[in-house]
């Protein structure tokens, strides 16, 4: 080993230890300094951060350039350790403390609120992002008001009360919203009545393609005197810590609550959840169609329907996964075979030059009639 070899080993060795010493001290207590507001987005990569450290003005000079970096992350097994978040860091800091701030002291959050939660749901999520004690979380609930918490995503401080944190929301709503509430009052829908319904649709919808087609069926089942019965609204009376959103059971549409919807004519008194804005503005530009019943099949598709009966062939079709109900005489005497069925309810193509329809007056119990024409579709 030649002397150069052995001195550059040695520098690399009283480095190493100066490093480790330093962090290890600041580590207990972060240099007071004057710090800038260093704030990494979601799904940001280490190199990203390191990038944006250097054009910042953060990583510059041999002793604080980008490398001393990467090899403060590998000596203290720091490498997509990492989050997302708001840091104070300064220039005149070390890369080895930048590093350790990074990972060990943020002082703001990202946090994630999807559009359809209901208030504990979000109150859960914001105790754990920011590590609220119960008394925090009982906070929030007091002051939040279901429906009036926009869902967005939030970058907050650690140290936000649950009180503060509420605000933050309620204030995203109202400057979210505004413009939707004069759009609404145009067109005579209280502000009330907008937030309850955008909350069913945004409980009811697999998507928000889905949410013109479902507010116009809403409206015009409250219009003609119908019931909504919607599951949603019974779900939010069967919630509770672990399983917010129960799958209903026929007993359940016996509940005596004011957000029973298959008991009480009308929207439920209150919102179930907190929309978002394509919920909102579907209530105020619903589509108009003559359907008044829907519902999902396993893969969220929507299969609407003009009539009872066939909402209830669509049961049989794509809730109970039953395609023969669609022929009157069964599988033995069906001309066609099982096949045929299935291109009649629509899941399997056939020759276009082939017209398939049914009549809802021969629909009796769970059976209709296919009728075969083979003229082409005009």
């Amino acid at each position: 080993m030649n002397k150069y070899r052995k001195i550059t080993i040695i520098i690399g060795i009283i480095l190493g230890i100066a490093v480790v010493g330093l962090v290890i001290f600041y580590s207990l207590k972060p240099p007071q300094m004057d710090t800038g507001r260093f704030v990494i987005n979601l799904n940001t990569s280490e190199e990203e951060i390191i990038n944006q450290l250097e054009s910042e003005g953060y990583l510059r000079g041999w002793l604080r350039s980008p490398t001393v970096f990467k090899l403060s992350l590998s000596l203290f097994g720091w490498h997509d350790k990492i989050k997302p978040g708001a840091y104070r860091i300064s220039k005149k800091m070390f890369p080895w403390t930048i590093a350790n701030i990074l990972v060990e002291f943020p002082y703001q959050k990202w946090v994630i609120l999807p559009e359809g939660l209901r208030e504990e749901q979000m109150a859960e999520i914001l105790q754990e992002k920011l590590n609220w004690t119960d008394h925090e979380k009982e906070q929030f609930l007091l002051y939040s008001k279901e429906g009036y918490s926009f869902p967005d995503t939030y970058l907050l401080n650690l140290d936000y009360t649950g009180y503060e944190v509420g605000k933050r929301l309620k204030d995203r709503f109202n400057e979210k919203v505004a413009d939707l509430f004069k759009q609404a009052e145009e067109q005579n829908i209280l502000n009330d009545s907008l937030i309850v319904l955008a909350s069913l649709i945004q409980r009811e919808a697999a998507n928000e393609e889905q949410m013109p087609l479902i507010a116009g069926i809403i409206w015009d089942r409250w219009l003609k005197g119908m019931k909504f019965e919607i599951d949603a609204t019974l779900q939010y009376v069967l919630g509770e810590s672990g399983n917010w959103w129960k799958i209903v059971k026929p007993e359940d549409k016996q509940i005596d609550s004011p957000y029973n919807t298959y008991l009480y004519e009308g929207r439920p008194p209150k919102p179930i959840c907190n929309p978002g804005l394509a919920a909102i503005k579907a209530v105020i530009n619903p589509e108009e169609s003559d359907y008044l019943y829907y519902l999902h099949d396993s893969e969220g598709q929507i299969h609407p329907a003009k009539t009872y009966q066939e909402h209830l062939i669509n049961i049989e079709v794509y809730l109970k996964d039953n395609p023969c109900a669609v022929c009157s005489e069964g599988c033995d005497t069906c001309p066609e075979g099982c096949d045929e069925c299935l291109v009649g309810i629509g899941k399997k193509e056939k020759d276009p030059n082939m017209k398939w329809y049914y009549n809802p007056d021969n629909f009796n119990g769970g059976n209709r009639q296919i009728e075969i024409e083979t003229d082409s579709l005009k």
